[in-house]
């Protein structure tokens, strides 16, 4: 059985963390627990057999040994890490990668364990992100004002949830989706008639491309001016700047159809209209949609930035803004967080739906 570079290195970093000092201030089962787990873990990966029991196992052993390297470090107030809780560290990461890369190898037959397969990777991805950056961050002793823990910031999103709540709710309810549908819709409008109108494709299209290079900075104040501090001038910036990626998408998709497909409806005598909604939209959705997921996310970024040029007292760029001003830099992240959250939820949204409406189209194909 050919031995993966990964598992090799593991195993002789287990090892020597067994015996090199971790720097702890006083002892304690953890101590032993982790280097214990990790080269039980890094022989399972060396000498086991590349099955599926055999990586449920490796998975378990590894985030157990997660659990206590993370515990550890509460017991280096004295002095910092040592040698070898670094090498278990880099340990457990290297299994962790190499669990990954397994899991990603699987193929069952079942598409529903194919399905939650595919939705493992990517959480055990993030979670060891978020596994590393607690450790590097409190192991290191970096100053929560230049980057709080993961553990930091889910404290302060615990202790705000009301006032996050109202943030989500004047942003993103408001401001971020009255923006995009009014941005969307009025582009896809529009789209249909530049299509329809030649002279206007020669002459919208440029100027189009135009605004859409408009930096944020300098529409905000001015939709501001024009709308009020609330969140309506915030909705005027999303429309701006999701109208013209949608108008270009859409012109583009309902030219993406083929000469001979369009040749075929003439012949059949079909309207503009029929040969619109039977042939050129369909064949426009996967541009359609991808302005849409593009859309998904400029709308949050408009509306969040935009707040930061007059808004009342709520919203997530506004407390954004504050909270940086107070050096309060957990309760920004955590505003970082929902917005994020927000946008990949969104962007999830639309793709579940793409799939659904573009079934036929050749990237979803088994």
């Amino acid at each position: 059985m050919r031995r993966s570079p990964l598992a090799i290195g593991a195993f002789l970093l287990a090892a020597a963390s067994l015996v090199l000092p971790t720097g702890a201030d006083a002892p304690g089962f953890s101590f032993f627990a982790a280097p214990a787990l990790l080269f039980a873990a890094s022989a399972l990966a060396l000498f086991a057999s590349a099955s599926t029991s055999s990586l449920v196992a490796l998975l378990i052993l590894v985030h157990a040994a997660a659990f206590y390297l993370i515990r550890l470090l509460g017991s280096f107030a004295m002095s910092p890490p040592a040698i070898g809780y670094w090498c278990m560290v880099i340990t457990a990461w290297l299994l962790a990668w190499l669990a990954v890369q397994r899991l990603a190898e699987l193929r069952p037959q079942s598409a529903i364990v194919q399905r939650t397969v595919n939705l493992a990777l990517p959480v055990l991805f993030g979670a060891w992100l978020l596994i590393l950056w607690e450790i590097v961050v409190r192991g290191f002793g970096v100053p929560s004002i230049l980057l709080p823990p993961p553990s930091m910031i889910a404290a302060r999103i615990a202790a705000s949830v009301p006032t996050l709540w109202a943030d989500f709710q004047q942003t993103f309810l408001k401001a971020a989706i009255a923006g995009y549908a009014i941005g969307c819709g009025s582009g896809f409008l529009a789209a249909i008639v530049v299509d329809r109108v030649p002279f206007l494709r020669k002459g919208l299209l440029p100027i189009g491309n135009l605004v859409a290079a408009l930096p944020v900075v300098g529409i905000a104040p001015i939709m501001v001016m024009w709308f009020g501090s609330y969140w309506e001038s915030k909705a005027a910036v999303v429309v701006i700047m999701t109208f013209f990626p949608m108008l270009v998408n859409t012109v583009a998709g309902l030219a993406a159809s083929g000469a001979m497909e369009r040749d075929l409806m003439r012949t059949y005598g079909s309207t503009y209209g029929q040969t619109l909604l039977k042939l050129r939209l369909p064949a426009a959705m996967p541009f359609i949609f991808n302005a849409l997921k593009i859309n998904s996310t400029l709308a949050l970024i408009g509306a969040i930035v935009a707040e930061f040029f007059g808004s009342p007292i709520v919203g997530m760029g506004f407390r954004i803004s504050a909270e940086v001003g107070r050096m309060n830099v957990d309760m920004v992240w955590a505003e970082i967080f929902v917005a994020a959250l927000a946008g990949s939820l969104s962007y999830g949204l639309i793709t579940l739906v793409e799939r659904a409406v573009t079934f036929w189209h050749p990237s979803y194909r088994t």
